[in-house]
């Protein structure tokens, strides 16, 4: 492991936390993972191309699993996330893509996601700045709904199935010092796009919209001296939508580049185990979430297939095995 710079990654692990500490932790209605170092290429459009080959990743999660509404109906949030990206020399950076599925009650959304991300070198140190543009296309079937007051102004004249195409762009900053550090910034859904009104006969302007999230992250993988064999890795996400935030808290451990275990807290919320094994270049991980809001709701799957195809880069001291992927 490099031992450079420690102090810069203690200063940036401090910097997040106590932006996690100054904000509220609540419910938050873009899709959250617990394996959250697993969505990097989603969130942050600076991270695409900062490893050594092409990536490639599949997560499903299942939240509140068999949790049903008074008529028997599954509403249980589902959410599935696929992720490319690799490094291109020649444009001094690289590129990735997202599509994500999430299925939420009586509401589908499907998300593809295009960006690049110039690589600044910093010496010993990469800058990922990177843009992505992305479709968003949301859906809900009214007729599905029962609402407790069905004279409310909001839902009159609303009925079938109803769906709207929407397009915004992200930004992000990812800085990375390999097997030292990493700490990154982003904003999804910048232009918070507004589609169309729900429905000509409703009587308020209720229409289909993106969720604009801010996002801060790192993670600090380290080695003791006295155990070689065993890498640890805190790492801590903070998003944002102003009205919410939700933070998580992880520290993984993972034995010889094969197999990881770890924990996750999501402050009033959840408790999350963690584990992953790898296989030369492809990685399996699992977590469940135990619910700790004192509620009679299930608890969490997330299942995650990752594989990486090595490039014949020239390389260089910065290339590594990227522990976000166990």
């Amino acid at each position: 492991m490099l031992k450079l710079k420690k102090e810069t990654a203690h200063i940036a692990l401090v910097l997040v936390m106590v932006l996690a500490s100054v904000l509220d932790a609540k419910a938050q209605q873009t899709p959250i993972f617990t394996n959250y170092t697993n969505s990097y290429s989603y969130v942050n459009a600076g991270f695409a191309g900062l490893s050594e080959g092409i990536n490639v990743l599949g997560l499903y999660r299942q939240q509140w699993a068999g949790f049903v509404d008074t008529d028997g109906n599954e509403i249980a949030p589902q959410t599935f996330l696929l992720t490319g990206d690799m490094p291109i020399r020649a444009i001094h950076g690289g590129i990735g893509l997202s599509i994500m599925q999430d299925h939420i009650g009586f509401e589908n959304n499907i998300n593809v996601g295009l960006g690049y991300s110039y690589h600044l070198d910093l010496g010993g140190s990469t800058l990922g700045i990177g843009l992505s543009g992305t479709l968003l296309n949301r859906t809900v079937d009214f007729s599905q709904l029962k609402p407790i007051n069905p004279s409310d102004p909001l839902l009159s004249g609303l009925s079938g199935e109803t769906s709207d195409m929407l397009f915004d762009f992200n930004v992000g900053l990812f800085w990375q010092m390999p097997e030292s550090f990493y700490i990154g910034v982003s904003v999804v859904n910048v232009l918070e796009s507004v589609g169309k009104t729900l429905s000509e006969n409703a009587t308020s302007s209720a229409s289909f919209t993106t969720d604009r999230t801010f996002y801060a992250l790192a993670g600090w993988p380290f080695q003791l001296e006295d155990l070689p064999m065993f890498t640890f890795v805190p790492s801590v996400s903070v998003m944002s939508d102003i009205a919410s935030t939700q933070l998580n808290a992880s520290a993984r451990v993972i034995y010889n580049n094969v197999f990881s275990l770890g924990v996750n807290y999501r402050p009033q919320e959840s408790v999350g185990l963690m584990v992953g094994f790898s296989i030369k270049d492809l990685t399996i991980g699992y977590a469940y979430d135990i619910n700790t809001m004192g509620l009679a709701i299930p608890g969490s799957h997330e299942v995650a297939l990752s594989y990486c195809f090595k490039l014949d880069l020239d390389k260089t001291p910065r290339d590594y095995r990227s522990v976000r992927y166990l």
